[in-house]
């Protein structure tokens, strides 16, 4: 496995690895963790198998083409609005969420280590200068900068579970299957609201199309690196969710109503350790670093094909500007919308990489153009586009009740 593969792995799991690793407890703490658990693994496989179906697309309608060019391709233009209006609704909810997530985190970490007073605007718009000039510069160094920061995420994982898991009693945790946090139309409420959210947090399809251009359509190594990529987020999700779960308890998280510093806080709390508040205050902000990078570096693509900017500077510059002043705006003057807006993200994330992914393969695999092909068939497909549905509707109910 060469450099490039294991770069392109970190980005599809950093891309996923991000506010849903943070939200992720504070969606589920209703829930208790086994069903918890059960949900993230049935999520996971909907997700891996929607990215090899996006990988058959991407192969058989031309390496290099990014999502708007596959689906104008195979759809026409109708298809082509549907998918641009998804996919910038999107990555712009995604980008907002994780500037008002890095932004709160930055506030309540540099208050108490530099003696700054910052408000939540100013570290919107620090946090956004600083990790969003990163995106100006070009894949090759977000593959770099990515590689760095999702090992040092994973070390900073394993030290943070490793304290953590021994404060965890382990049979009393698995063997509650609720949280006793709520019951009746309440706690399915909390299902619903969940389900969308762990979905989200398995979105690190918007970064296909430049991951099959950057490994040059390399069939064998793109079908790892999704695979992989998508199963290392798995596991720490899990591993997560029986830590913050398992010491802090449902009903004190969901107490949190979806405040990031106040779980972070919480479990520095728990560790009790210098060391240890320093290593779970870099994770999380390393979480959102890593998810944030991956997710502006496909919108800037996204945005640089869209307007045919030139690659040069004054070209970048503006896509720049176009990438960020949206969602920027939108985190300046909704500062504690995170919860609600990475739940809201999971409708075009389903319409992007669900329905109509589903809708090309039928197209695509009539022409019996050979090459890669996921497996499953029409029984998968139709399994995949169920399950959408259900993700769909669950958002729907929640937003209406």
């Amino acid at each position: 496995m060469n450099l490039k593969m294991l770069g392109s792995i970190a980005i599809v799991a950093g891309t996923a690895i991000g506010g849903g690793m943070l939200a992720l407890p504070l969606a589920t703490a209703a829930l208790g963790i086994m069903p918890a658990i059960l949900l993230l693994v049935v999520i996971w496989g909907l997700s891996a198998y929607t990215s090899l179906l996006m990988l058959e697309i991407n192969l058989r309608t031309g390496v290099g083409d990014n999502v708007h060019a596959i689906t104008g391709k195979t759809l026409g233009k109708v298809g082509q609005l549907i998918q641009g209006g998804s996919f910038l609704s999107l990555l712009f909810a995604l980008t907002m969420v994780y500037l008002m997530g890095g932004s709160s985190l930055l506030e309540s970490r540099l208050e108490p280590l530099l003696g700054v007073d910052l408000n939540n605007q100013v570290s919107v718009l620090l946090f956004t200068l600083v990790f969003g000039g990163f995106i100006a510069v070009g894949v090759s160094w977000i593959d770099k900068v990515s590689r760095v920061l999702f090992t040092a995420m994973i070390v900073l994982l394993v030290l943070v579970v490793a304290f953590l898991l021994p404060e965890v009693n382990l049979v009393a945790s698995l063997s509650n299957f609720s949280a006793n946090v709520a019951e009746g139309d309440k706690l399915d409420q909390l299902w619903l609201a969940a389900i969308p959210v762990v979905f989200t947090s398995f979105g690190f399809h918007v970064c296909i199309a430049t991951i099959v251009r950057y490994l040059d359509g390399d069939a064998v190594s793109l079908r790892k690196v999704l695979l992989i990529g998508s199963t290392i987020p798995l596991v720490c999700y899990i591993l997560w969710i029986l830590v913050t779960l398992g010491t802090l308890g449902g009903e004190t998280v969901n107490g949190f109503a979806g405040s990031l510093p106040a779980l972070v806080n919480a479990l520095q709390g728990v560790a009790n350790s210098a060391i240890v508040s320093q290593f779970i205050d870099l994770f999380a902000n390393l979480a959102l670093v890593t998810s944030f990078l991956g997710v502006t570096m496909s919108l800037f693509d996204y945005v640089a094909e869209l307007t045919r900017a030139k690659d040069d500077k004054a070209g970048r510059a503006k896509t720049w500007i176009i990438t960020f002043v949206p969602p920027l705006l939108c985190a300046l003057y909704y500062p504690d919308g995170f919860f609600q807006v990475l739940g809201f993200a999971a409708i075009p994330l389903v319409v992007m990489i669900i329905f109509l992914p589903i809708v090309m393969a039928l197209k695509l695999r009539k022409q019996q153009l050979g090459g890669y092909e996921v497996c499953g068939g029409k029984l998968a497909l139709a399994i995949a586009g169920l399950l959408g549905l259900l993700i769909v509707v669950a958002q729907l109910m929640v937003a209406l009740s």
